[in-house]
């Protein structure tokens, strides 16, 4: 059917499935369910080997911070699988830090995180997907990627610089039958987002700035990507905004979260 993943005799890479439930597990699963042999990664050994043994898939580690790891990481689904056919980043860690507050620890971290990191990643896939002649990128981007949100002006400009980073390697590798896209969430459910989450006025701040009026899931982000890994998908260099209308408008101001959980009584005023 047209638009659909049909997984059988496809490897899927998937990297950042190493918290229970998180959007790179919900990814995981996804895709098993379509005949795929998914391989995920992360840096938890115990939870990547409950899930790979749940999805009858494989796990890797891989510290996406770490160069060598990286490179070992493809090595191993090479060597194992022999072709990746999928790869997935959905790596991520949700800084919440004043721009001038923000610490030169704080800013390695996340630039080695979400933009180091996923560069080299890419150096190795596009090495390995150049043999092959064939392979789909999908790297989690972020609509803060292209709206504000107060306070995450690292993990903005990493995401940002990364989206951009993806778009050259659509440019430059197409022809040799590699695609590259992004897909960009809004606040979503998730284990990262979980103390946000704890607040009903903060979350029904968030959710009254989206056109379809609620927030997004890891399901939804999952969709997405499955649609990009399908065969007939004529898309590369292109940023998915899944997130119900969110880029239409604005995330709230911080002064505006502020106020919406002193008036629910969650905090009180300072």
């Amino acid at each position: 059917m047209f638009g659909c993943f049909n997984g059988v005799g496809k490897v899927v890479s998937i990297v950042g499935a190493g918290s229970p439930d998180n959007m790179g597990q919900v990814m995981a699963r996804r895709f098993a369910e379509t005949g795929a042999k998914v391989v995920v990664s992360g840096r938890r050994i115990d939870v990547l080997q409950q899930l790979a043994q749940e999805i009858n898939g494989d796990y890797v580690e891989c510290d996406l911070c770490d160069r060598s790891a990286i490179s070992e990481m493809v090595s191993a689904i090479v060597e194992r699988h022999g072709k990746i056919d999928v790869a997935i980043n959905a790596t991520g860690w949700g800084l919440l830090t004043p721009f001038c507050d923000t610490t030169e620890e704080e800013l390695n971290r996340m630039v080695d995180l979400q933009f180091k990191g996923p560069y080299v990643w890419l150096q190795r896939l596009v090495e390995v997907m150049s043999k092959q002649g064939f392979g789909n990128i999908i790297q989690i981007s972020s609509a803060t990627a292209k709206i504000m949100l107060d306070n995450h002006a690292a993990y903005m400009g990493t995401k940002a610089g990364i989206d951009h980073v993806v778009r050259t390697v659509a440019n430059e590798f197409g022809a040799v039958g590699i695609r590259a896209n992004t897909i960009s969430p809004g606040l979503t459910a998730t284990p990262m987002t979980e103390e946000a989450m704890q607040s009903p006025a903060l979350v029904d701040a968030f959710r009254r700035s989206y056109p379809m009026e609620r927030i997004g899931t890891s399901d939804d982000i999952a969709a997405a990507a499955l649609f990009l890994a399908s065969d007939d998908c004529f898309m590369t260099g292109e940023n998915l905004q899944v997130n119900g209308g969110l880029c239409l408008r604005r995330n709230p101001r911080a002064h505006e979260l502020y106020d919406a959980m002193v008036a629910a009584g969650e905090i009180s005023a300072q």
